[in-house]
């Protein structure tokens, strides 16, 4: 029985890794074995691709989870979830990363629209590394809102600059028992919670649930079927290594003729503006 359920296993491992794109494109279905994790091999792996939802639903997705904040049992809670969903989505964005986040990372003045710190993911082993993230307009006007609005509703201080952006509803209590201006912040475990029932909620189409890093994957399809180039995605995703990077857009929509109109208009304008290498 366990020869039979690693063979079944071992197939669809190799469609996922081979075929799970094409099989996407063509039948709207994703690929995934259906032996459970509790039955497959332990050094199996993760051969999956991870196909985000297009860029249609996740906009649908988040219009209707905003539209239920206002009536949320806890609508503080509510719409710190949708904004951390949301940033990650905007800005390619780890959740660890993002539940570490500081008042004092937040660095408005920083690029056109403003831009926050990240302890990030170092590569190989390396140890966590200080990085810029984006906000980008959408993200700037999105995180101004909860700032000004939305964070000051919880018990701990917002304006302390050791205070997490995005704090637990748990009281900040000191060793003691007494009040602590800098609160506990908000868990992974407890984002993808939120993410895992707005999903049930709000999200249409094959890709049937949303997780924090199908969110990222997402972000980096979007942003390179939109004209971002390869390098941009790699540094707006904090990656070392453009191999990385590429595993993140596997599932993007192509289209070779309109990215040779667009390099062909950035050479354009890159002559225009570099007069002096002409002259």
């Amino acid at each position: 029985m366990r020869s039979k359920l690693n063979r079944i296993d071992h197939f669809f491992a190799f469609l996922e890794q081979r075929y799970a794109h094409e099989i996407f494109q063509r039948f709207g279905a994703a690929v995934e074995s259906p032996v459970d994790p509790f039955n497959r091999h332990a050094h199996r792996g993760d051969f999956g691709l991870r196909v985000p939802p297009s860029a249609r639903a996740v906009n649908e997705f988040f219009a209707g989870w905003r539209r239920e904040l206002a009536h949320a049992r806890k609508e503080a809670v509510a719409c710190r979830d949708y904004v951390m969903a949301k940033l990650i989505y905007i800005s390619g964005v780890r959740a660890s990363e993002l539940c570490q986040m500081r008042m004092k990372d937040l660095h408005w003045e920083a690029g056109d629209f403003g831009r926050f710190l990240v302890q990030g993911k170092g590569a190989r082993g390396s140890g966590p590394r200080q990085r810029e993230a984006f906000l980008f307009a959408e993200g700037r006007e999105l995180l101004w809102w909860y700032v000004e609005e939305v964070r000051g509703l919880f018990s701990d201080d917002p304006e302390h600059p050791e205070s997490p952006v995005w704090p637990s509803e748990r009281l900040a209590r000191d060793l003691g028992g007494m009040p602590n201006p800098v609160g506990p912040a908000v868990t992974t475990s407890t984002l993808r919670k939120a993410l895992a029932r707005a999903s049930e909620a709000h999200l249409a189409g094959p890709v049937e649930r949303i997780f924090p890093h199908l969110l990222r994957h997402a972000c980096a399809t979007h942003r390179y079927e939109a004209g971002m180039s390869l390098w941009e995605v790699q540094k707006l995703l904090g990656h070392d290594w453009t191999t990385t990077t590429v595993r993140y857009i596997l599932s993007a929509q192509s289209d070779p003729e309109m990215a040779s109109r667009r390099s062909s208009a950035r050479a354009a304008q890159r002559l225009r503006v570099d007069t002096g290498g002409l002259s």
